[in-house]
């Protein structure tokens, strides 16, 4: 008896657990498909900016570099921008970040640690930070879960504004980048400088190259205001990628833990039957022993 109510105990336990892990699939499902539709719009927006810069990077003076932000120079300087969610229940998600980001703090090592400012959105990758021994340079674990364009604006223009003063030389992000919901992708890719071969290879993709146009104000103007504006959008890309990877994790993470939930319950309830089985056989054989003893 007391092995039976061991099992009907742990079985009631399983039972709350799954509806937990199966209410938290659902929200994560929900938010996921929100963040997606986001995104969905985003990245052509975010590829028709780059399709602009086409007629604007083959420009006719092509020795001058046509935004300080291309300038590319001996990297004495690094920023790593790493994005991680606030909670965890993720599978790997978070894990697999901070893996990246070690991976990347030895590549840069040789530069001493006092010329590697980290820059970590979200708790997790903040405190891996700290258990690394660095010290992160802003805290922007506030703006993990809702990306904003305006917030991730003024990172990325403190970004701009280190480069182009000469405080930094190099820029990189690691994110997980979306591709579906059993799919996301760990990117580490430079921001900064802008690689201006892969920035026009993007450029050109639907551009019509036999296409003349007529640049109003002036080519300059256009690149000054356009550039930055596309390292803008590439940051928050990268952020509202994160978050949507991150939702579909954590979908994929509870949908898996219910399913383990539920061949567990299944389990639980053969074991508590054949039990109760055996105990109902020990007391018929109790009874039927006491009549023939009679």
């Amino acid at each position: 008896m007391a092995r039976l109510k061991e099992i009907k105990s742990r079985l009631q336990s399983v039972q709350s657990t799954r509806k937990i892990t199966s209410a938290m699939m659902m929200v994560s499902s929900a938010k996921q498909k929100r963040a997606e539709r986001f995104i969905q719009h985003l990245r052509p927006y975010e590829r028709t900016l780059q399709r602009i810069l086409h007629p604007l990077l083959n420009g006719e003076d092509e020795e001058q570099l046509p935004s300080p932000f291309m300038e590319i120079r001996p990297v004495k300087r690094v920023a790593l921008v790493a994005f991680s969610s606030n909670t965890g229940l993720a599978g790997r998600f978070n894990e697999a970040v901070a893996v990246k980001l070690r991976e990347a703090i030895g590549d840069y090592q040789s530069l001493g640690k006092e010329n590697i400012f980290l820059y970590p959105v979200g708790e997790k990758i903040t405190k891996a930070v700290r258990k690394m021994k660095f010290k992160p340079r802003e805290g922007y674990t506030i703006i993990a879960d809702k990306p904003a364009y305006n917030d991730t604006r003024q990172l990325g223009k403190m970004l701009m504004e280190m480069f182009k003063a000469g405080e930094i030389d190099r820029v990189e992000l690691i994110y997980h980048r979306f591709k579906s919901t059993r799919t996301q992708e760990l990117i580490r890719e430079r921001l900064l400088p802008i690689s201006s071969t892969d920035l026009e290879q993007e450029a050109s993709k639907g551009a019509h190259a036999d296409v003349e146009y007529i640049l109003e104000p002036d080519r300059n103007t256009l690149l000054e205001q356009l550039i930055p504006k596309i390292v803008k959008i590439r940051l928050f890309a990268a952020h509202v990628d994160s978050v949507t990877s991150e939702h579909a994790a954590r979908m994929t993470a509870m949908q898996i833990a219910t399913d383990n939930a539920d061949d567990l319950v299944d389990e639980l309830h053969l074991e508590y039957n054949k039990l109760r089985q055996q105990s109902i056989t020990n007391e018929l054989l109790d009874i039927m022993g006491g009549s023939f003893g009679r």
